[in-house]
Parts: structure tokens; sequence; C-alpha cells
């Protein structure tokens, strides 16, 4: 049955702030494959020259390289050019999916419901967008995913010194307002979503410590969405994965306000595979196990 993957690679590591994440998800993903028979090997483009995909005879990639490289069309680029099947988006998705910003742009430009925000700049005035946006408020980086750099922001003046601090990352810093009805996220495999996941973390947001280190952070799915806000949720995520490109699987994240109001936060075009990750307890809830999840994924390889 897994006969027709040939051999495959498992895309791991690489050279983001992502790459011990992405060596975990790698790692999970490459046992489950092989315990369904299939010819799988590890394969760290930080190690080994990418070239050599075609030379060592790999006939699709399973990519998991989480973050910058992987994750935003520069692998899937190469993959193209080489002409090695992939699984997950292609350049174009990876690339909006990766960039908060255009993103945003994006869905809000199709009228789909997105937090209010404002891009930051050495000459903007911090003190109007706090005014506007109120507080507390988030301030992330645009290109960086795992919850790198983001920032809640509860006292009135300190945006400019978190925005100074944040200059070190790539892309336009964004300053967004703070949804506070609770956090949420929606599975896409093959143009269909998966059941919602409720993220109750016990840190104050959940940030990359409530996402791989602790083991108190509560995820509840089925979530406690009503049913009719449960089918909304999963239409505003194909709407919003498709909006983007997106193919095979991927995952968008929402917000709740008070009122009970959805809101698109961001989209994860290479979601995480390790223990504490969502797309395979949502998976697990629609009755497919780890393993036969890696292998439908596996099954969308792809070139563009």
């Amino acid at each position: 049955m897994t006969q027709h993957f040939g051999k495959v690679a498992v895309l791991m590591g690489g050279f983001s702030s992502e790459r011990e994440v992405s060596l975990n998800s790698g790692r999970a993903v490459l046992a489950a494959l092989q315990s369904k028979g299939v010819d799988a090997h590890a394969f760290d483009p930080k190690e080994t020259p990418l070239a050599d995909l075609k030379t060592q005879g790999f006939d699709r990639a399973f990519n998991i390289l989480h973050g910058s490289f992987g994750e935003d069309g520069t692998v899937q680029g190469a993959l193209n050019a080489l002409g090695i099947p992939y699984t997950g988006c292609g350049v174009m998705a990876s690339a909006i999916g990766m960039d908060k910003y255009r993103c945003k742009l994006l869905w809000k430009g199709l009228d789909l419901p997105v937090p209010d925000y404002a891009v930051l700049s050495d000459d903007c005035d911090f003190d109007a967008v706090e005014a506007r946006l109120g507080l507390p408020l988030f301030v992330k980086p645009a290109a960086e995913g795992s919850s790198v750099g983001v920032v809640k922001v509860k006292e009135t003046g300190r945006l400019k010194s978190v925005y100074a601090d944040l200059k070190q990352f790539k892309g336009e810093i964004i300053a967004e307002r703070f949804i506070g009805g609770g956090e949420y996220t929606c599975a896409v495999l093959n143009g269909r979503a998966l059941p919602s996941v409720r993220i109750i973390p016990a840190t104050e947001f959940y940030d990359a410590e409530a996402k791989y280190s602790r083991d108190d952070t509560q995820y509840l799915c089925p979530s406690d969405l009503p049913d009719e806000d449960e089918r909304q949720m999963g239409s505003l995520a194909e709407r919003a994965f498709a909006a983007i490109g997106g193919t095979g699987w991927g995952r968008i994240d929402f917000l709740k306000d008070g009122d009970g109001r959805l809101y698109l936060l961001e989209a994860n075009t290479l979601p995480g595979m390790t223990g504490h990750s969502l797309v395979p307890k949502a998976a697990a809830q629609a009755g497919i196990g780890f393993a036969d999840l890696c292998i439908e994924i596996l099954k969308t390889a792809h070139v563009e």
C-alpha cells in the first residue's frame, strides 16, 4: 500500500528560530511513516544540501521545516525547481501565510473578520496607536511563527520601547487589538475543516512556553463552541485557507470576543506535529490517528 510513495525525505530542522520544534515534529512524523511501512528518512537541510535529495534518490518530501526557509515559500520554490513533490502549501500560499500583515490585508479585503491592528514604524505616533487599539494590546513580528517575539503590552507608554526591541526581526512589526473571549484553532485537511480546538493556557497568553514546554495548557476538543459557532468557524477556516491559496493541510487560528464574535488571527501553513500539537488532536477527534494523519498528508505531495 505504501510502496507508491517511494523513498520519502522528512525535511526537519533547518535554519530558523523554530529549529528544535521542527526536529521534534520531524521525529514524530518519521516514526509514524515508518510504522506504516513507508521508506522514510530524516533530512536536515542545515546538514545536507537540498540538492542532495535528487542525488540520494528521494521521490517525495514530507516538509515539516517550521519557520523561515521551510514555511515561507523558500524551500517550496527549491523543491519545485528540483521536481520533487512535497507536502503542504506551495510558494505563494506559504509566503502569504508566513506574513501576518499581508495575510490580514488579504482577509480584510475579502471582508473576513480580523482584529483591528496597526503597522508600527520609527515615526509613528505610538501614543495614538495605544489610544486607538486600547490596552492591553499585542505586538508581534509579522514574519515569525511559534509566538516568537509576541509581547502583551499592558502599560501606557510602553509600546514604543517594545517596538524598538522587536525591530531585530525581519518584516513589519504590528500592534493588534486584544480580543479576550477565548483562543481557538481549526485545522484544514484537503479543503475540509477538522473539529475546532479551544486553547486555555495557564500562562497569560498562548506563548511558546505554553505551546511546547508546559503540561498545564488545556486543550478542549471537541471545543466549547455551540454547534452553529462550530459550523461558522469551520466555514471561516476553509475560506481563509483557500483565500491564501492553501493546499493539502494547514491551520487557522481564531480569537473570540466577549460577545461571541469570531476573528481570524493568523494562518499556519505548516503546523506542528509534536506531542503538544493541535492538528493531531483535531484529527483524533475526527477519528484519524496520528500515523494515518501523516499518511493522508503525504498523499497530498505535489509540485506546482
